[in-house]
This record gives C-alpha cells, sequence and structure tokens, in this order.
C-alpha cells in the first residue's frame, strides 16, 4: 500500500493491517511522519516530532512480530497526542511560553497504557495554552486551522490532534475534557471522541486544569477505534485516587451486540438556547434516521442544563485560579489574553459558593439521572447550537467569552455531572462545516455508547469522509 492509502485506514484496520503482517511499523509510521510534516504546518497542527525515536521504536516492533512475540491491541501503530501528556525526559509545554522548556520526571499513565500496547508514540501535538478554551485560538503557539477550512476554529482545546486527525495524519489520538475540549473539537472537525465517566481513565501524569472536572479520552475517525482505545487506556491507577476498581470491558467486543430494547430519549426543542435554522435541520434529520437501527425512541423535554454550567464553571474557576495562582504571579503579561480574560475571574469566586457547588454535585447527578434514565438508556441532543465558527469571528475578548459560552451549552453540563458522553458527526452545515450530534449515558455506561455509535454509523451514515486537506491533498 502507498502512504496515502495506509493513512486512509482507520485506527483499527491499521493495527489490524500490522498484526496480520500486511505492512510494517515503520512504513505506518514513516508514512504519518511525513505527512506531519508536510501538512502540519498548513493546520498548525504539530508542536514537535520525534522521528529517529519513533522509528527506533517502530523497528523493534516489526521486530518483535517477526520473533512470533505476542503483540498488543495496538502494536505496530503511530500516534501522536495532545502536548499535555507528559512523558519522561521530553519537554512538555502546554500550549504556554510559562512551561516552554518544562521536562517532566514521570510519564503520564495513559502513555504508559499505550505504550504497553505496543502504540508508537511520534510526538507532540498543539493545544490551547493550558488547556483552558473551547474554540481553539492560541496567540502564543498559533491557532490550529480546520482542515474543511482552514479559515474556521478546530475548536479546542484538543485542537492539533482533531485537526491531525481528520487529515489523515494521524490515526488517533488522547485528549482532556474539562469543559468540552475532546468533544468540541471533534464535532468542529468531522470525527468522533468521547468523555468516559469520571474517574474510568487515570489523569496522573497529564497537565491538570481543574481537578474535580478533568477527564482524559480519545479521539479518532470512529466509534470502533475509540473502543480500541479505551480498552487500552481505563481502568483504576493507583497514581490517581480519583479513579474507580471497576473491570475494564473489552469494548470492541461489543460493539456488535444487538441494540434491540434500547431506549433513546431524544430531546427535542424548544431548548433554553435556540439551534440555529441550519442546525436544528440537520439535528432533526438526524433524529429521523435514527429509525435505521433497531432501537426505541421517545421524545423528551431537557431538563435545565443552564443551572448545571454555572455551577461547572464555579467550580472551573476557582480550581483554576488556585492551580495558576503562583504561575500568575510569576508573569501574568506570559499568558494569552483570553486565557487570563477565563481564568482570572476565578479569584473572586467565594470559598462557599466553590464548596456549596461540589456538595450539589451528587444530588444533580441523581437527580438527572432519575429525570432522564428512569425510562431511557441513552440521551440524545445537539453538540453545538450554531454552524463552526471562523477564526476572526473572536475578534475581541468579549466576542470570544460569548462565543465560548455559546459552543458549551450543550457539552459543559456533562462535566459536571461526571457522565459518559460521546460525539459524532451528522452532516455539514452550508459553510462546508461539520455538525455533530451528542449521546450521553448513565456512569459508566460507556459500552452502550459506542455500541450505539457504531451502529449509527454503519447503518444511518452518521459519518463523513475525508476534508479538502488530507494526506492525500
Amino acid at each position: 500500500m502507498s502512504a496515502d492509502e495506509l493513512l486512509s485506514l482507520d485506527l483499527t484496520a491499521a493495527a489490524e493491517a500490522f498484526r496480520d503482517g500486511e505492512v510494517s511499523s515503520v512504513a505506518l509510521t514513516e508514512a504519518s511522519l511525513r505527512a506531519l510534516e508536510t501538512h502540519g504546518p498548513v493546520l498548525n497542527a504539530v508542536v514537535e516530532l520525534w522521528p529517529d525515536d519513533a522509528l527506533v521504536t517502530a523497528d523493534k516492533v516489526d521486530a518483535a512480530r517477526a520473533g512470533g512475540a505476542a503483540l498488543g491491541s495496538l502494536a505496530g501503530v503511530p500516534l501522536a497526542h495532545k502536548d499535555m501528556f507528559y512523558r519522561q525526559g521530553r519537554v512538555c509545554a502546554s500550549g504556554s511560553r510559562l512551561r516552554s522548556d518544562f521536562v517532566p520526571d514521570v510519564t503520564a499513565t495513559v502513555i504508559e497504557r499505550l505504550d504497553r500496547a505496543g502504540a508508537v508514540d511520534i510526538g507532540r501535538l498543539n493545544m490551547v495554552e493550558f488547556a483552558l478554551g473551547l474554540t481553539g485560538h492560541n496567540d502564543i503557539t498559533g491557532h490550529p486551522r480546520n482542515p474543511w477550512d482552514t479559515d474556521h476554529i478546530t475548536g479546542g482545546s484538543s485542537s492539533g490532534p482533531v485537526a491531525s486527525i481528520a487529515a489523515r495524519l494521524v490515526f488517533a489520538a488522547l485528549g482532556s475534557d474539562t469543559g468540552g475540549s475532546i468533544r468540541v473539537p471533534a464535532a468542529c472537525v468531522g470525527i468522533t471522541g468521547i468523555k468516559p465517566t469520571y474517574g474510568l481513565v487515570s489523569r496522573a501524569g497529564a497537565l491538570p486544569l481543574s481537578h474535580s472536572l478533568d477527564h482524559i479520552g480519545p479521539l479518532a475517525r470512529s466509534a470502533r477505534d475509540l473502543a480500541l482505545l479505551l480498552s487500552a487506556i481505563a481502568g483504576p491507577d493507583p497514581r490517581d485516587p480519583t479513579t474507580v476498581d471497576r473491570p475494564v470491558p473489552r469494548y470492541t467486543r461489543l460493539l456488535e451486540r444487538p441494540l434491540a430494547g434500547l431506549r433513546l430519549a431524544v430531546a427535542e426543542a424548544p431548548f433554553e438556547i435556540s439551534l440555529s435554522p441550519e442546525v436544528g435541520g440537520l439535528y432533526d434529520r438526524a433524529i429521523e434516521r435514527l429509525s435505521a437501527v433497531d432501537v426505541q425512541t421517545q421524545r423528551i423535554t431537557l431538563p435545565p442544563i443552564e443551572p448545571l454550567n454555572v455551577l461547572r464553571r464555579v467550580i472551573m474557576l476557582a480550581e483554576v485560579a488556585a492551580r495558576h495562582e503562583d504561575l500568575v504571579g510569576q508573569g501574568r503579561e506570559q499568558y494569552n489574553t483570553t486565557t487570563i480574560a477565563r481564568l482570572e475571574p476565578g479569584y473572586d469566586v467565594a470559598a462557599t459558593t466553590y464548596l456549596r457547588a461540589l456538595t450539589w454535585r451528587a444530588e444533580a447527578v441523581r437527580r438527572f439521572c432519575r429525570d432522564v434514565f428512569a425510562d431511557a438508556d441513552v440521551l440524545v441532543l445537539p453538540a453545538m447550537a450554531h454552524p463552526v465558527p471562523r477564526l476572526d469571528d473572536a475578534a475581541d475578548t468579549e466576542s470570544y467569552m460569548r462565543m465560548v459560552n455559546g459552543m458549551g451549552h450543550f457539552i459543559c453540563p456533562f462535566n459536571y455531572l461526571g457522565l459518559p458522553c460521546l460525539t459524532l458527526p451528522i452532516g455539514r452545515t452550508r459553510n462546508g462545516l461539520p455538525m455533530a450530534i451528542q449521546l450521553v449515558g448513565p456512569p459508566f455506561a460507556e459500552a452502550r455508547l459506542l455500541r450505539l455509535a457504531h451502529r449509527l454509523e454503519e447503518d444511518a451514515d452518521f459519518r463523513l469522509g475525508p476534508p479538502p486537506i488530507t494526506s492525500a491533498g
């Protein structure tokens, strides 16, 4: 296969091709490195590549296969990740000036688990400064570009990863989600992303932003790929006491189970914020396409979620401000203006307000699950209310904040609730940019969401092809 043919494979197909001896890890790795070197600058997606070390690792994996060694689920496949996952001895700048020379002395648990699964780590991808931003803007490292139209945002903060995956430069990546930073960028570029249940995936060795809200999860081109990655990274970790000690399913083995009897609660308008007419049209047509799979649907009025957004914002502001207090003291002028605009209000949050928001969380989860999941297995709702914005739509701090709050309305409540949720594409708006739907489940319903998303991709065309900028473009 040519390099372009290799990169057109999804993660699962690439892993299978390596395991079956159809392609070498060196060939896969060289193809991805070359694509990132060629198209990465166009999309401003890449921070740093590690070609020498990556090819050494790939050669070792090839030798292991030739020697008949047992192979991990991701053996031979090159991956690159958001520049916030620590690898011992490697710079991890997290999209900032203040940590441009930071070299951790530990490796993130999720990276160690991908290493054990046989993946080849080939570099660092661009992101929003300190993961604090939903649009993808970063004046320090430069704004990543959407491969569907480079004048538009990628979404953030996992901006470089989603651009690279959508453009067929890399097979998959890890991202983080404190207020939508997996799901929003996945929606903006037409790929899939899952935010697992709080506590399912370790955050040890990943840049902390807001410890009560941070989630780590995979980004990829299909639900099957998400299942493959999630199986590799999920599970308890003594380095992260918030992780839950429960068995991790082999999510890929559960994808083909029948959907018969699955009950969907479909949120319908009016919502607390109105969908734009074209987004509303795409959403309505997506709901009609649910009939292509064997599920039961019922229309519901979505419980109020704006109060959950307010509670999440209180917690995030307080925790982010506390996390950055020393760094702000060292050099406020070294931050992006948009980062400071989002960070500094946290210093005004009263301790009593923060603690009340934290204390109410368990009751909020109980009530939401009672109201939505008593008679349903999955909640279906929009991912975003408006088409993907242009980069220059955030002309000033005020317009940027308005954009962030609008993009996160349907997304951010589930960081506060800690529930699993997944976005997948449903089509494109008139500006040519993707739009997505969101699937939400009760705690630890990841297998259910992945199975439904997989069937929607296979039977109801919930999938987009490659964008104009690809490795073959």
